[in-house]
């Protein structure tokens, strides 16, 4: 068995740290180290801090996209369908097909559509809801809605090494380390 492959239910370890300084150095130096499975929780937004983690870009744009695009050609289709095809009514010599009067519904539609795609991908890519989540196992992560702030390499990182990553992380000047338990 590799050094590598956490054992024991372990999720990975947890640096507490006082302020938010403290945690944006202690992700750069973190990332520079080479450890890329990396999360941070802290109890106000940091600019900053997805660059030091290293977060990827987000697929939600495209999906807000396909979601809009979808729902506006979903909803000029529905209309090209009632009023050209199921219930033809010529009214006054106008055409069936008279597309500045789909405009409303079509851009009602899209914004419906965008809408619904941005708040279903959102729960999707975030994996939400999540009623549980390891490190809800230690005791004083309840701080991290308050005032601490939390760095967690996660067993799953190519470079985790329960003993090595320990070290590393108590030379990050956090407060303190903590096993996270499955």
């Amino acid at each position: 068995m590799s050094a590598s492959i956490p054992t024991g239910g372990i999720h990975g370890l947890m640096a507490e740290f006082e302020s938010a300084t403290e945690l944006v150095a202690a992700a750069n130096k973190t990332r520079e180290a080479g450890f890329v499975d990396v999360d941070a929780y802290s109890p106000i937004p940091i600019e900053e801090l997805h660059h030091a983690i290293g977060f990827k870009a987000t697929k939600l744009p495209l999906m807000v996209l396909i979601g809009g695009l979808l729902g506006g050609s979903g909803g000029f289709s529905l209309q090209y369908w009632a009023s050209a095809i199921a219930y033809p009514l010529n009214v006054g010599g106008k055409p069936l097909v008279s597309w500045p009067m789909f405009i409303p519904v079509t851009f009602e539609c899209t914004i419906l559509g965008a809408s619904l795609a941005a708040v279903l991908g959102m729960l999707a890519l975030n994996g939400l809801p999540m009623p549980y989540h390891p490190v809800f196992n230690v005791p004083r992560f309840a701080l991290a809605s308050r005032n601490r702030f939390f760095l967690c390499i996660e067993a799953t990182d190519r470079q985790f090494d329960l003993d090595r990553t320990r070290a590393f992380m108590e030379t990050l000047g956090s407060h303190e380390v903590t096993t996270v338990a499955e």
